[in-house]
């Protein structure tokens, strides 16, 4: 029986389009007088790249990449007021609010009928923690991985912790950086649904030659294959 290792953010609920209407409310207000939305998106995108990279990732780190583009761009910190209404903008985020993406309540209960399925995410354990509990999915997983960075190497340790065969296992996700590609490095299947909305921080090049990654359309027709 082949084991699924499913991805969670933009794989089971939507997760990266919350971020990026909070971006769009906060270019809004930020109103540059000389930069366009282009330009600030850019300076935005490298300070979340090095905070990702420092901090790890996860709603925190996001609100501080926030204020740090506020400071680098007023050249001065944010007062009380003004970092209270950049909380405001985030606040579906802060919130922890879970939408799932359509047909992945039905499609998992299926597939956990008849396959061993595993949970995999990265980012701050408490905040992905309470996304899985509000998601009321974490029943149909046999155990929950919340990992800081997703590599070859944490691949290989699920496989040695589970006991799992490589080549009877799928890691199922959206992002080429950190489900696709170190799966495959570790010698695992894939499948890569992907998503409009995945974050730019998470994007990298697939090979198309490569038949052990299967590429689908929707999450419902994992079906059709497991």
């Amino acid at each position: 029986m082949p084991t699924l290792i499913l991805d969670a953010d933009d794989t089971l609920w939507e997760n990266n389009v919350i971020f990026e209407r909070v971006i769009d409310d906060y270019l809004d207000w930020l109103a540059h007088p000389t930069l366009d939305r282009a330009a600030l998106r850019t300076i935005l995108d490298d300070i979340e790249r090095a905070n990702a990279s420092a901090h790890g990732y996860g709603t925190k780190v996001f609100l501080r990449s926030l204020h740090d583009c506020f400071e680098h761009l007023r050249e001065r910190p944010a007062t009380p007021a003004e970092r209270e209404e950049i909380l405001g903008l985030a606040d579906a985020l802060v919130q922890h609010k879970v939408e799932l993406i359509p047909g992945v309540a039905e499609t998992l209960e299926e597939l956990a009928s008849r396959h061993h399925l595993l949970l995999l995410t990265k980012g701050d354990r408490e905040e992905q923690q309470r996304k899985i509990d509000a998601s009321g999915l974490d029943h149909h997983f046999a155990a929950v991985h919340i990992v800081r960075e997703k590599h070859a190497g944490t691949y290989l340790e699920l496989v040695e912790e589970h006991s799992l065969r490589p080549e009877r296992t799928w890691m199922i996700g959206n992002s080429p950086k950190s489900d696709i590609l170190p799966a495959r490095r570790a010698g695992l299947n894939a499948v890569f649904i992907p998503n409009d909305h995945t974050w730019v921080l998470e994007h990298d090049e697939l090979d198309p030659g490569d038949d052990r990654v299967l590429r689908l359309e929707r999450f419902p027709e994992l079906l059709a294959h497991f």
